[in-house]
Parts: structure tokens; sequence; C-alpha cells
């Protein structure tokens, strides 16, 4: 079963896939957000197109674990996306997500504006192979 992953932001969405067999999530693209309905009917697309199965969007709690503006606003957004596309939509937390994607992004030599650009789809493939983890434990 192919996944997509989405690290869910207001002014970038990055995006990851899976594997056709649900076992390892690569970084797929960014959406530039232009309006929700772009974006939802890019993503859309993207579904159609690869053949989706399972769409999950990161969660972004506070690192005590509480909810914050953001994360009402990526909860919204699931609930929306998955209204648009017939899917579930499930939400995984994604503490620390972007810092580790830096991180990653970092360590191979990747600098400035390409990482910078490479950094939400990075986080959302590591959302998503959080979720793919967690399906097979």
């Amino acid at each position: 079963m192919r996944a997509l992953g989405i690290d869910f932001g207001l002014k970038r969405v990055g995006l990851a896939i899976s594997d056709p067999g649900g076992v390892l999530a690569s970084p797929f693209g960014t959406i530039t957000r232009t309006t929700r309905q772009a974006a939802f009917d890019q993503i859309a697309a993207i579904v159609e197109k690869e053949k989706v199965r399972a769409v999950v969007v990161g969660l972004p709690l506070a690192l005590d674990g509480t909810e914050t503006q953001s994360t009402r606003q990526a909860r919204n957004f699931a609930q929306a996306l998955e209204h648009r596309l017939g899917l579930a939509v499930e939400l995984m937390d994604e503490r620390l997500s972007s810092a580790e994607a830096e991180h990653r992004l970092k360590e191979a030599g990747v600098c400035g504006k390409k990482r910078k650009q490479a950094l939400d789809k990075g986080a959302a493939a590591l959302i998503l192979q959080a979720w793919l983890d967690a399906r097979s434990a």
C-alpha cells in the first residue's frame, strides 16, 4: 500500500511517498501554498497519479505534548483533506522532525538555499517513515 506523508505548513507543504510495499518513505516534493484549495488540488492529483491509499499529516505538538495554534491548523487541514480526498487521513506526532531533517541535510553537506528547499520534504519523509515503522511494529 502506497502512503503519502505531509509536513503541513502555512507557506509550504512538504510531501513524502512510500514504496508500493509501504516499507520505505522517500522525499517527494514541496507545494508552495497559494490557497488552501490549490494545495488540496495538487495533493489530490498526486494521490490519484501515485495510487496512494493512506495519507499521514504531521501533528506539530509542543515539546511538552500540548497543542498549539499550529496543532489546531494541522488538525483542520487534515480533516478538510480527508473530506476532499475521501480517504482516511491519519495524524502522526512530528515533534522535532524538522530539526532532525535539517541535521541530516547538514551532515550530507547540503547548505544554504538548497537545504531550505529540501527541509519540508525531508521532514515529511521522517513523519511518514515513523508512521510506517509504527504500523509494522
